[in-house]
C-alpha cells in the first residue's frame, strides 16, 4: 500500500471515529514521540548481537510498534501536506551531497 492510500484509509478510520479534533499537528507528533519510545523499550537492555536476534514473539511488538509509528507520521505528513516520497527522496539526496560515497558520516 503506498502513503496516499494509507492516508486516505487512516483519514476514514478517523472520520469513522470523530478524531480528527485530536489529530492536531502537536498531538500527533508527540503520540510519535511515545510510539518511538515504545520502540526503543523493545531494545533497551539488549546487547547489538541480541537485538539483531529477538524472538518471535518480541518481533510481533516490535512490529506493532513500527506500525504505530508509520500510522501517526502518514496522519501527520498529511495535516501538514507534506508528501512524504518526495521528502523522502529529497532527503536521500541531500544526504548523498553531504555523506558522499567512502565517508562514514561519523563525527
Amino acid at each position: 500500500m503506498d502513503f496516499t492510500e494509507l492516508q486516505s484509509r487512516l483519514h476514514a478510520f478517523a472520520d469513522e471515529r470523530d478524531w480528527h479534533g485530536f489529530h492536531s499537528p502537536k498531538n500527533l507528533a508527540m503520540a510519535l514521540s511515545v510510539e518511538a519510545a515504545e520502540l526503543l523499550e523493545h531494545f533497551q537492555w539488549l546487547s547489538e548481537q541480541e537485538s539483531k536476534n529477538v524472538s518471535h514473539q518480541a518481533r510481533t511488538e516490535i512490529a506493532a510498534e513500527v506500525a504505530d509509528i508509520q500510522i501517526y507520521l502518514a496522519i501527520l505528513a498529511g495535516k501538514l501536506g507534506i508528501d512524504i516520497d518526495e521528502a523522502v527522496e529529497e532527503k536521500i539526496a541531500r544526504n548523498a551531497r553531504k555523506y558522499p560515497p567512502g565517508s562514514t558520516g561519523l563525527r
